[in-house]
């Protein structure tokens, strides 16, 4: 039970961030300012890969910071990176330790740029390779798929983002997200039963748009990881230059769609796939979204930005379910263990 333990941990995990993390984050901040920084690059694996998503489009539309994910392999394999000396260089990983992400950071403070690790051991190879650590504040995770850790990950380039911008807003919408996220565990009932009758979908394909586009690319690899149902994650944008025509009557989909400029045509992208007789299951704050499929309600009210830290929740315990309807321990998925090390 240690999956769905964790899941139900994160608002508490949220809190502590907000209280502990607050001091390590400003700091970054005011590193930002004081040189400079004009670019953001990402070094990810996995679920860490989903923060560095967010954190595209978090820091680029608030804070005006373009983020490129990094390419670990160009300085573990190929021992060539690029020019990073101006650059906020952030590895994002629960363990700290796999090799080709502390590569990253460690030729990135070699060439002086401003590097900060994002991991829950502020022991590991990562936060000895960073100049700044922001630690996840999420207690041990032994549930094998990152759950706590990713909502962790996240709520920490959301702090970032809040501390660029330094308004009170921000603060205050920040400090309301623990008391969403318990909101959001509150579905579970709904997300079980809708989880068991599903359970004979071997593919689904999920989808987003937006800040969401990294709960998609999250939820699918939960799907996966945890309920070995093959779930392929897209922008709904993409999903029409081409992947639509997958879809046939009684195709599987999942779509999370939340408030926002994105909305309209999320709506409409849903009616069609709904006239074509898709069946849809929707993760949503919109009724007319909800009622398009076999609707998960998202509590009212979390501004856009912050959004997909609410999103996730269901779409953990989803999988969790999932899997269990399916007859899978989701504590010990097959093929794989808690630390991966890559290089």
């Amino acid at each position: 039970m240690s999956t769905r333990t964790e899941i139900g941990e994160s608002a508490d995990v949220l809190t502590r961030l907000l209280d502990e993390g607050a001091a390590p984050v400003e700091a970054i901040a005011r590193a930002v300012r004081e040189r400079g920084i004009d670019l953001a690059l990402v070094a990810a694996r996995g679920t860490s890969d989903h923060a560095a998503i967010y954190a595209q489009y978090v820091l680029g539309s608030r804070n005006r910071l373009p983020v490129a994910l990094a390419a670990p392999s160009l300085a573990s394999v190929y021992g060539t990176t690029p020019r990073l000396h101006k650059a906020l260089v952030l590895g994002i990983s629960q363990s700290g330790k796999s090799p080709d992400i502390v590569a990253v950071l460690t030729d990135a403070r070699r060439q002086g740029a401003l590097t900060v690790a994002v991991t829950n051991d502020l022991t590991s190879e990562l936060a000895v390779a960073a100049e700044f650590t922001v630690p996840l504040f999420a207690g041990p995770e032994l549930g094998v798929a990152a759950t706590k850790t990713y909502l962790a990950s996240i709520m920490v380039v959301a702090m970032l983002s809040g501390a660029l911008t330094g308004d009170d807003t921000s603060r205050a919408e920040l400090l309301a997200l623990p008391g969403a996220v318990r909101a959001a565990l509150d579905t579970e009932d709904r997300v079980a039963s809708l989880a068991a009758s599903r359970a004979g979908d071997d593919r689904c394909v999920v989808l987003a748009r937006g800040f969401q586009y990294a709960t998609a690319r999250e939820l699918a690899l939960k799907v996966k990881e945890l309920a070995y149902v093959l779930a392929d994650p897209y922008s709904a944008a993409d999903f029409q230059h081409g992947p639509i025509a997958l879809v046939n009557p009684g195709f599987p989909l999942i779509a999370v769609a939340t408030s926002g400029p994105t909305m309209p045509g999320m709506l409409e992208l849903l009616g069609r796939l709904r006239a074509g007789k898709a069946r849809l299951l929707v993760i949503s704050d919109v009724a007319e979204a909800l009622a398009l499929g076999d609707g998960i309600p998202l509590p009212a009210g979390v501004p856009e930005w912050l959004a997909p830290l609410v999103a996730i929740v269901p779409g953990q315990l989803y999988a969790y379910h999932l899997a269990e309807a399916r007859g899978i321990n989701p504590d010990q998925p097959r093929n794989l263990s808690k630390v991966t090390l890559t290089r």
